[in-house]
């Protein structure tokens, strides 16, 4: 194999996307050779020895992909100064996964987790624009306005537009509502922003699907690997080759 930049050496061996294995790198995580390296950095995997975090980076991992219906109050990402439970308590796979689509520490539901950084990328990179779609609890009910504002895209405290979302009731509560929301991007607490900033505060967030990947009948707390078939449809959705 020829020379290569470090954080594409880095995703194809299960570490993360490609822009996350960048930031392992200006975060001055990243050796080669003994040496600590900046972006642009290029390396032979067969030749030269790769440390992140001291850990040597060895062959490609075989990829693997799993559906995770992650409970509330739990932590999308491993963090060992957080004493929150995290994800990664239920799932002791032991490969390199990271979490595609990572939901809030008090939002629940479908939650992908893979070693392929490729098409990690591609589902999370903002350009792609893969929808999403969740059940969302307001503590008010929404008047046709407020549903309008939200399907144009509503411009949060700091400035940013949201795009334009599908926004339906999907049914009434006592004092509010369940909505069904489809996303095709993903800020930070982007839904609970969206519905403080048009009054309608968010309760309850469940995700219950990432493209064509579908929560089903998994319970909280539960998880599977994917199916061939799946991964088949999953990839050629991000628009990857069957490889």
């Amino acid at each position: 194999m020829a020379e290569d930049r470090v954080q594409k050496i880095l995703s194809r061996a299960g570490f993360g996307s490609r822009r996350g294995c960048e930031e392992y790198i200006e975060q001055k995580r990243v050796t080669v050779n003994g040496k600590l390296i900046t972006l642009g950095a290029k390396a032979d995997p067969k030749r030269d020895e790769i440390r992140l975090d001291g850990e040597l980076i060895g062959k490609p991992e075989k990829k693997v992909y799993i559906l995770l219906n992650k409970p509330r109050n739990m932590l999308s990402l491993h963090d060992p100064e957080d004493p929150r439970p995290s994800i990664f308590d239920i799932i002791t796979d032991g490969r390199h996964l990271y979490p595609v689509g990572r939901l809030d520490f008090d939002s629940e539901g479908l939650v992908l987790l893979t070693n392929d950084g490729k098409l990690a990328n591609r589902l999370t990179h903002p350009r792609y624009e893969h929808d999403k779609a969740y059940e969302v609890r307001v503590t008010k009910r929404p008047d046709d306005e407020q549903l309008a504002i939200w399907r144009r895209g509503v411009v949060l405290e700091d400035g940013y537009r949201t795009l334009p979302a599908d926004v339906e009731v999907k049914a009434y509560t006592k004092s509010g509502a369940w909505l069904n929301i489809v996303l095709r991007e993903g800020k930070n607490r982007q839904i609970r922003r969206t519905g403080s900033r048009i009054g309608l505060p968010v309760r309850q967030i469940r995700r219950v699907r990432i493209g064509p990947l579908d929560l089903g009948k998994l319970q909280p707390g539960n998880f599977r690997y994917l199916q061939p078939d799946e991964i088949k449809v999953l990839r050629e959705y991000a628009g990857l080759s069957d490889d």
